[in-house]
């Protein structure tokens, strides 16, 4: 497994991590909110544009390369219930060993909304690639999915809006550190999802409010 701690450079500088209408959408949707976690910070992008909107944002990540205030899984936050008005993750629950319980740790932890953006599930072959290319890819999930454990975790969702992502395809290869020799399988498999020398994703934005 790849250390995280080692892409920490190249997860804050990548434009489409660094910024867009997906992460222009969350700190819309935090409007109303003065406190926020951000779980998986990764390259610090929602908690930089939550502080840059007024709130106090705590980041937690387990990866202390990505400098995040506390250093925790997704699945076991170590703040009281109800401690943030906010919680956001963006573009990390794949990752999650059990997305499940880091849903409704997520869920506890949060007094009001809880914000997750993540890659749409599009196919198996999809998903062999995403493994392919970073074996600390987990799975991605449906539309219908994350629904689903939204509301398992006591949450009602309210607003659901999807993005297209466009990677450059050898910098996004590089970014997650994927061997040269695994490339050519990667890249057959995404055959459908590239666009010249683009991968298209998309990723999906739920705002989920506590009942």
């Amino acid at each position: 497994m790849s250390d995280w701690s080692s892409r920490a450079e190249a997860y804050r500088n990548a434009p489409e991590q660094r910024e867009g209408d997906d992460l222009e959408l969350i700190v819309e949707w935090a409007q109303g909110s003065r406190t926020a976690l951000d779980v998986a910070t990764g390259g610090g992008h929602v908690a930089r544009r939550l502080r840059e909107a007024g709130l106090q944002v705590v980041s937690a990540d387990p990866a202390p390369g990505m400098q995040p205030d506390v250093i925790c899984r997704a699945e076991d936050l170590p703040f009281a219930d109800g401690a943030f008005d906010l919680v956001v993750s963006r573009i990390a629950p794949h990752h999650f060993s059990d997305v499940g319980a880091a849903v409704a740790e997520m869920a506890r932890v949060a007094r009001d909304l809880v914000v997750v953006e993540d890659t749409l599930y599009v196919s198996a072959e999809v998903e062999e690639a995403e493994k392919l290319r970073d074996p600390t890819h987990v799975r991605s999930y449906s539309e219908d999915e994350w629904r689903a454990l939204l509301e398992a975790a006591g949450l009602e969702v309210e607003r659901v809006e999807a993005f297209e992502k466009h990677h450059p395809l050898e910098e996004w290869l590089d970014r997650s550190e994927t061997p040269e020799n695994d490339r050519p399988r990667v890249k057959e498999l995404l055959a459908a999802q590239i666009e010249g020398d683009q991968y298209v994703d998309t990723k999906l934005v739920l705002k989920a409010r506590k009942r």
